[in-house]
């Protein structure tokens, strides 16, 4: 067994390689997806965030429920997947968020909602004074079909006291992934790295992912998200280099062996470093995305969105095979 701690980032690519081949082979999945950011209003102040606004500031919005509809009309016609996450609206009732599914699902009944971050669910909660199982209940009746897996961040208390103080625990947020889990709604995982997180603090979050996923096996994918520190409290700081981005997606495919899928997000990545990470451990480029807003406000370089005509390149270039699927990886169509 290779060290993980090993500072031979080819060594722990091979290892990273050999495992994911083992499962899928050369395949590399990805989807016609588009994100929803249906506002930028927060309660939560995370110093790590860049997207979030108070009411009132300039470029604050709330889309309405028509603005919802009319904007995956425009930019989401052909997309099989809608991701939807926003900040903690102050105004918003619970029955904003079940019409928006409803509506969402009246309007286009094909297409799967993946809604929601255990953060969001925890404020839906609070504000309904309803207990969390019955909030998924009734979002999943409403037309939830999956859940992303943001708002994790890192578990470790003292860096989340630093990063996101006002914002779930981490232990909260396995416990509403577990209720979710057990709701019979499957969700990703993520894990926020390059900021203030020690090596320790990168290995307890992902035990703490690989133990929930023994219990429940609700996780269908794993994306480690790099920190853009830029328009943050932390934008002196220089952002990850290459290195540790692929030192950190091996890592991740080899202690989470029992998650199906290891994502190369290529939003934070970039293009680039994203198709590399397709030889270190990685099997899913995401997909199409169409516009990105969270990670591009705190100083993205990559673009907003690709093309499908892009990522097949991407993937073909490395000698894989891009392989379209749906949410749950059932595979559509290779290329």
């Amino acid at each position: 067994m290779v060290d993980v701690l090993s500072h031979d980032l080819i060594e722990l690519g091979n290892e990273a390689n050999r495992i994911k081949e083992e499962k899928w082979g050369k395949k590399v999945f990805f989807i016609k997806n588009i994100h929803l950011n249906y506002t930028n209003i927060c309660l939560n102040k995370c110093k790590f965030c860049a997207f979030a606004k108070d009411e009132g500031d300039e470029g604050s919005y709330s889309m309405s429920l028509d603005q919802i509809i009319k904007y995956i009309g425009d930019k989401g016609d052909d997309a099989r997947e809608i991701h939807i996450v926003g900040g903690l609206h102050p105004h918003h009732s619970f029955e904003y968020y079940l019409d928006m599914l409803k509506a969402i699902k009246e309007h286009y009944p094909e297409k799967t909602v993946k809604a929601f971050s255990a953060v969001e669910i925890d404020y839906f909660s609070k504000i309904s004074e309803l207990p969390v199982s019955k909030v998924l209940a009734m979002l999943k009746k409403a037309g939830l079909d999956m859940m992303p897996g943001g708002g994790a961040e890192i578990f470790s208390s003292s860096v989340r006291k630093q990063i996101c103080p006002e914002k779930i625990s981490g232990e909260k947020w396995l416990e509403i992934m577990e209720i979710a889990h057990k709701e019979g709604i499957k969700s990703n995982a993520t894990m926020l790295y390059g900021h203030l997180e020690s090596v320790d603090d990168i290995l307890e979050h992902l035990e703490k992912l690989r133990t929930l996923q023994e219990k429940t096996g609700g996780f269908v994918a794993f994306i480690p998200l790099s920190f853009h520190p830029e328009n943050t409290f932390l934008s002196s700081m220089k952002p990850s280099t290459g290195v540790e981005d692929l030192r950190i997606i091996s890592l991740s495919r080899i202690v989470l062996d029992n998650i199906p899928h290891i994502k190369a997000y290529w939003v934070m990545l970039g293009e680039k470093t994203a198709q590399v990470a397709l030889k270190f451990g990685a099997d899913d480029l995401d997909g199409t995305i169409v516009k990105e807003n969270i990670t591009h406000s705190a100083g993205a370089r990559s673009k907003e969105g690709l093309t499908l005509d892009e990522l097949v390149y991407l993937i073909k270039s490395a000698n894989l095979i891009p392989v379209e699927r749906d949410s749950f990886y059932n595979e559509i169509r290779s290329y």
